[in-house]
């Protein structure tokens, strides 16, 4: 959870401000949509449905927002999207996955490259930079859950492959497959969790300095900023002292 999560803790902070809100809102009105569409509207059968559910929840997005994305999806509204992956080439040597929901492919193209090379990066070809990371579920609780011997112990239990905690919260990782039935059995023994998705877990974290951690940031805010992207992967690490410079 380390650089990737640290980044996206100073980013939720900018969050806060209100048109960053309506931008997040707005990304996971479009996760709903999608999910319904694809799943169908009922999350007790579409794991995809209920993962955005409860990721926008966990941002405290309105309930009358989420079931107006549903709806979006049970009347056939709205645009159809689809879903694209692009990688690249950050600072410091970083390698970044992006993956966006768009309706306009060309346009979305041209518009994470142009963030790349604006930005110190250099978006590259497909499997470019995937080969350094790995596709595993992701399922993360907050702190208050419990010690990180007790979420150790209740993952295991329910067939999770690793753990990761510190004073924020739980990371707990699984097969891609196994997902979905590991992710029932912690709702069991920790309750429902802040999220869960699959994700690109970086096999190698990449060190860097700061300089190389400041243009990062931009590049990460300015792909953050695009309405088109939903997830940013990269595998970078900072240090806490550079992380403190950043946040001063």
């Amino acid at each position: 959870m380390a650089g990737h999560s640290k980044f996206k803790n100073i980013m939720h902070r900018k969050g806060a401000q209100d048109a960053k809100r309506s931008k997040l809102f707005s990304k996971l009105a479009r996760e709903v949509t999608v999910a319904a569409k694809v799943g169908g509207e009922d999350p007790a059968a579409n794991p995809r449905l209920r993962t955005a559910i409860a990721a926008a929840k966990a941002q405290s997005m309105p309930k009358d927002n989420i079931d107006r994305a549903i709806s979006k999806a049970a009347g056939g509204e709205g645009e159809n999207y689809e879903e694209v992956r692009y990688e690249g080439f950050g600072p410091g040597g970083t390698a970044l996955i992006v993956e966006a929901l768009t309706d306009n492919r060309n346009r979305t193209a041209s518009d994470v490259r142009s963030v790349f090379s604006k930005n110190g990066g250099n978006m590259g070809e497909t499997g470019s930079v995937n080969y350094m990371f790995d596709r595993v579920g992701e399922i993360t609780y907050g702190a208050e859950v419990g010690s990180a011997d007790d979420v150790f112990e209740a993952a295991l239990e329910a067939g999770a492959d690793n753990v990761e905690s510190d004073d924020e919260g739980h990371a707990i990782y699984t097969e891609a497959t196994d997902l979905n039935e590991v992710n029932k059995a912690l709702e069991g023994a920790l309750g429902e969790p802040k999220s869960s998705k699959l994700i690109w877990k970086a096999q190698t974290p990449v060190s860097v300095d700061l300089d190389a951690a400041q243009t990062l940031m931009k590049l990460l805010d300015a792909l953050d900023d695009n309405d088109d992207v939903q997830n940013v992967y990269g595998n970078y690490d900072v240090s806490d002292d550079i992380m403190e410079t950043l946040n001063g």
